[in-house]
């Protein structure tokens, strides 16, 4: 670089940073800006020598972090010294010590978390990726803050990939999208949650999404248009009304579209709620309700709710501090739309999520939040030892998504559940030894069994024996990660207290046959029952399971070595016969798919979760048992497989389909018009030159429904096919079935 070009970075860098202490969202005194100004001085010098993959100064991408974190985040002086240095301990000879020496004990100890986060994701033993994101997640036990810097570090590394490999991009994208995108709906952060999602289907369906944002792009003026007649509408009867408001549309991000398209079968167009007015007003807090509900009147005055998409989270807030009231009204030209009313301090939540709550909880608030509940109960399965990481990390995701509903206990308090929960859920959550000891429940005065489903507004009664014990049956009356593990950990006692009696009664039933107890006589007990561990076979003697007969055969046959050689020998005959069985089978079309980089040609087998074919967008998944499978790029897998098995993973690429046939599922709704099954048989198998396997057609009340499965060679052709379907008269919808 010339000393021009070094010149005009370092002026770039000063005013990145001027605009971070321009853009914080809490008030900096002296000695914040003194400390941060310190942080910043040593994140510059540790950093000099480094560049990201784009060629622009390492410095960058720290200022870049505290920015998201001082404005999007709104945490303070300390988080944003954290996320200036988050990198330096890692990449640099800086050391944590260095940092409390030159700063202090809590800024060394955000460093020092964010630096295990990040060796933790560069583990090269992928296996253990799941466990990963059970260590990541451990650090809320030490500071909530350390992950709030993290998904600021995810969305300004998601936000600057586009110099990076493809193979790092869907790696990344994958990862963001299976955890770090849920981690910021529970923490709060609409806006980065939002982001994060959109990014990360830029990179794993780069195609889907490049063609929502044109198409978003050509119908803006006429939804800007649209927002401008309604909020006109609104503006004056809220001026005649005096209350003090600003509105603004939101479009629908291009993320949630998506999702949307793929759960109801539509296209871009039949999306109709693709954008919200946004209505925020200011209000002392006792005067906040009121105002809501006030605004909703005048809502209703002018538009016709939709009763059944009334959300009112004023009342009920969402256990993320979510505060609002939703109200799905029909606007103009039949279309419907989304209208959110929330105070300014409601927005702010919304907004900053966690930061903001806690600005206002300190303002006087004393009760405990519903996240402090949240992170309480997450902190209770995280300290379970016994938990399997690739579960946890399911459970906790599901628990991150999980839509509320909200049940009174007999005194009338109102507690917060995912939706799905039952009973005996509810009973755990109230506390893990009423849920042990539970002999009953009753929902709204009714006695009802323990997996009875709650629904919102029910009264729930706990009956309790201290005789009661849980039951392996209890796993599947429960869907709440705590109570599934309070379960097994009083399954696992109970089986290792009656494994123990059982490994005394072995002992005293195999000295009777003259045999002596030891590791190798328990190792081959173990193997002559087929069993999997010694504690299973203890258990199983303990509960009587296995009868003495049963250890009179095994003694028996341990003393008759030549009997045993012979056994062995006929077992390791028929182990290699079942690995011959099992050895996969060449197919006949190998080399329609060639293999990463170097265009390998393997043996493969087509994933029936989303069966591909010919000139779809796929990619192969190396499996222990059954070779690579081959799944489609926008398989409903796909997410999980990549970002929990990157190691898995290869690159896949159709080069040949024309001496193969696959079958594809077509289904079709329509009007149901005199000869549109003739004309539907004729298009599919005259025109198109294509072979229908099997074709159901119903009616009902004037709606015709079919399924028709096709032989095809390729996609192109079944696009072709599906286009032509649509033209025929009577026609509604036509979509391609993915098995899940």
């Amino acid at each position: 670089m010339t000393e021009i070009d070094i010149e005009k970075e370092n002026k770039a860098i000063a005013q990145e940073y001027k605009e971070l202490l321009r853009i914080s969202y809490q008030t900096l005194s002296p000695t914040d800006k003194k400390l941060i100004r310190k942080a910043f001085d040593v994140a510059v010098d540790a950093h000099k020598d480094q560049r990201r993959k784009s060629g622009e100064a390492y410095i960058f991408h720290p200022i870049a972090v505290a920015k998201i974190v001082a404005s999007e985040i709104g945490l303070g002086a300390t988080s944003i010294a954290a996320a200036l240095m988050h990198d330096v301990v890692e990449d640099t000879p800086m050391t944590v010590e260095d940092i409390e020496r030159l700063f202090n004990p809590k800024v060394a100890q955000l460093v020092e978390g964010l630096t295990k986060i990040s060796l933790v994701q560069k583990d090269l033993n992928a296996s253990m990726q799941a466990e990963n994101f059970r260590k990541m997640i451990l650090t809320l036990n030490d500071d909530v803050r350390v992950i709030l810097i993290k998904l600021a570090d995810r969305l300004h590394n998601m936000q600057t990939m586009d110099s990076m490999a493809e193979y790092k991009q869907t790696k990344i994208a994958s990862e963001t999208l299976y955890i770090y995108a849920p981690l910021a709906h529970r923490l709060g952060l609409y806006n980065i949650k939002t982001k994060l999602e959109d990014l990360g289907l830029k990179y794993t369906e780069p195609a889907v999404y490049d063609d929502i944002v044109s198409k978003i792009r050509e119908t803006k003026e006429e939804q800007d248009a649209y927002i401008k007649d309604i909020s006109d509408v609104l503006k004056k009867s809220l001026d005649n009304e005096g209350v003090d408001y600003i509105i603004k549309g939101r479009p629908k991000s291009i993320y949630s579209i998506r999702r949307k398209m793929r759960a109801q079968n539509v296209t871009f167009d039949e999306v109709y709620d693709k954008f919200a007015l946004r209505i925020v007003y200011k209000a002392d807090p006792h005067e906040e309700k009121f105002i809501a509900w006030k605004i909703y009147s005048i809502v209703t005055d002018h538009y016709r709710p939709s009763p059944s998409r009334l959300r009112d989270w004023i009342s009920s807030p969402k256990s993320t501090g979510y505060e609002a009231l939703h109200i799905t009204v029909m606007g103009p030209k039949g279309r419907w739309v989304e209208v959110q009313v929330r105070s300014e301090r409601m927005d702010e939540i919304a907004e900053k999520g966690y930061a903001a709550h806690y600005k206002y909880k300190n303002n006087g608030a004393t009760e405990e939040s519903g996240l402090d509940t949240w992170l309480n109960l997450l902190r209770e399965a995280l300290e379970n030892p016994e938990t399997n990481a690739v579960d946890f990390v399911e459970d906790f995701k599901m628990n991150l998504y999980s839509k509320e509903i909200f049940v009174f206990t007999p005194k009338g308090e109102i507690k917060s559940l995912p939706k799905g929960a039952t009973s005996l859920d509810f009973a755990f959550s109230i506390h893990s030894e009423i849920g042990i000891k539970t002999r009953g429940t009753r929902v709204n005065g009714r006695l009802v069994p323990l997996n009875h489903e709650l629904k919102s507004g029910d009264q729930v009664e706990v009956i309790t024996s201290p005789n009661q014990k849980p039951t392996v049956n209890w796993l599947d009356y429960v869907t709440t990660s705590r109570a599934k593990n309070k379960i097994k950990n009083v399954l696992n006692e109970n089986t290792k207290k009656i494994a123990e009696e059982g490994k005394e009664l072995l002992v005293r039933k195999l000295k009777h046959l003259k045999v002596t107890f030891n590791e190798q006589v328990t190792n081959e007990l173990v193997n002559f029952f087929k069993l999997k561990t010694s504690l299973d076979l203890f258990y199983r003697v303990g509960i009587g399971a296995i009868e003495n007969q049963q250890l009179k055969d095994y003694a028996a046959q341990k003393s008759n070595s030549f009997i045993n050689f012979f056994k062995n020998k006929i077992k390791r005959t028929k182990d290699t016969a079942d690995e011959d069985i099992h050895k996969p089978v060449i197919s006949s079309n190998y080399d329609m798919l060639v293999f990463g980089t170097e265009h390998d040609k393997l043996d493969y087998k087509l994933s029936q979760c989303c069966n591909p074919i010919p000139g779809d967008d796929v990619f192969g998944f190396v499996t222990i048992n059954e070779g690579i499978k081959v799944h489609k790029k926008d398989c409903p897998n796909a997410i999980g497989m990549q970002s929990n098995y990157a190691y898995r993973i290869m690159s896949a690429k159709w080069i040949d389909s024309s001496q193969e046939e696959f079958k594809a599922i077509i289904n079709i709704t329509g009007m149901d018009v005199l000869g549109l099954t003739n004309q539907l048989t004729k298009v599919i198998s005259n025109n198109m030159s294509v072979n229908i396997q099997s074709i159901s057609l119903s009616t009902d009340a004037g709606i015709f429904h079919g399924q028709v499965a096709v032989i095809v060679k390729n996609n192109t052709i079944l696009k072709k096919m599906i286009s032509a379907i649509k033209k025929i008269d009577g026609v509604d919808k036509v979509t391609r079935e993915y098995r899940t």
